[in-house]
This record gives C-alpha cells, structure tokens and sequence, in this order.
C-alpha cells in the first residue's frame, strides 16, 4: 500500500470528522431541536384554543336553547291566556278588541325576542372566536 495512493485503505486509519462539518452538524441539531419545540408549543396552544372553542360553543348552545325554551313558554302562556279570554267574551266587538291588543302586545314581544336572540348570538360567536383569534395573535407574534 502506498501513502500517496488514494485508492488504498488501512483498516487501522482513524477516521476523523472536520471541525467545521463537525460545528456545522451540530448547528443543525440545535436549529433541530428548536424548531421541534416551537412546533410542540404551538400544538399544545393550538389544543388549548380548541378546547376553549369547544367549551364556549356548548355553553352558548346551551344558553341560546334556554332563550328558545323560555320564548316558546311565554308565547305558549299568551296563547292560552288569549284563549280563556276568547272564552270570557261576550261579544264579537270584545273579542275583536281582545284580539287586536293580543296582537300588538304579540308583535311588541317578538321584537324584544328577536333583539334578545340577535344580542345572544352576536355574544355566543364572539365568546366562540375569541379563543381562535388568541390562538392567531399568539403564533403570529414577532418573535423578538
């Protein structure tokens, strides 16, 4: 075997690894472990954000059946309280009279309803958001 022949191999020859290809390996590693590390603290945040959004959907849900069973129960009670007046007439002109003041009393009540229901869903949604939009303004920070 000759020294100058680079073709020949010695088994006993050391391998050794270049500073530099060795500082840059482990560069690489490090660049590595911290990419991984943000990536795990943006899938946890991201895992909290959705249990937050999920909580929030379901209380809201809840709340805007509680509305809905609450509205149907009043307009239930006004629909029987109409009948037993209905009952109670004794003329056509009494009933008219009754049915016209039901229906402005009605109307009066669907309009606080619906204002009611609107401001309930505009709350739901934005409580619903809200984590979503943290989450955003969370991994979109400048990182510093």
């Amino acid at each position: 075997m000759k020294a100058n022949d680079p073709f020949s191999f010695s088994p006993a020859a050391s391998f050794q690894v270049p500073e530099q290809v060795r500082a840059f390996a482990e560069q690489g590693v490090s660049q590595v472990r911290d990419s991984y590390q943000k990536l795990k603290d943006a899938a946890e945040s991201n895992n909290g954000a959705l249990e937050a959004v999920y909580a929030s959907a379901t209380k809201g849900a809840s709340d805007f059946t509680t509305a809905i069973i609450d509205i149907a129960q009043a307009n239930t009670e006004a629909a029987f309280s109409l009948t037993s007046g209905l009952l109670a007439t004794r003329s056509p002109m009494e009933a008219f009279e009754l049915l016209n003041n039901h229906a402005r009393k009605q109307l009066e009540t669907l309009r606080v309803q619906s204002q009611d229901l609107a401001a309930l869903t505009r709350k739901v949604a934005a409580d619903t958001a809200k984590p979503i939009k943290d989450g955003a303004a969370q991994a979109f920070k400048p990182v510093i």
